[in-house]
C-alpha cells in the first residue's frame, strides 16, 4: 500500500463522514444526541460491528 492509497482511503472516509451533516444536519444532530446517550458497551458493540463489516469488505 502506497501513501497515495492511504490518502485516497482517508479522503473517502472524510467524504462519507461529511455527507450526513451536509445533507441532513438536523437528522445528523438527532443521531449524534442519541448515540451520546448510549452506554459504553453499546457504543463498543456498534464499533466492533462496523470494524468487522469494514474488514469483511476489504477482504472481498
Amino acid at each position: 500500500m502506497t501513501i497515495d492509497d492511504w490518502l485516497r482511503a482517508i479522503g473517502l472516509v472524510l467524504i462519507l463522514e461529511g455527507a450526513m451533516p451536509l445533507l441532513a444536519p438536523s437528522g445528523w444532530r438527532e443521531m449524534f444526541l442519541h448515540i451520546a446517550r448510549l452506554r459504553d458497551g453499546q457504543i463498543r458493540f456498534v464499533g466492533f460491528g462496523a470494524t468487522l463489516a469494514g474488514l469483511a469488505l476489504l477482504l472481498i
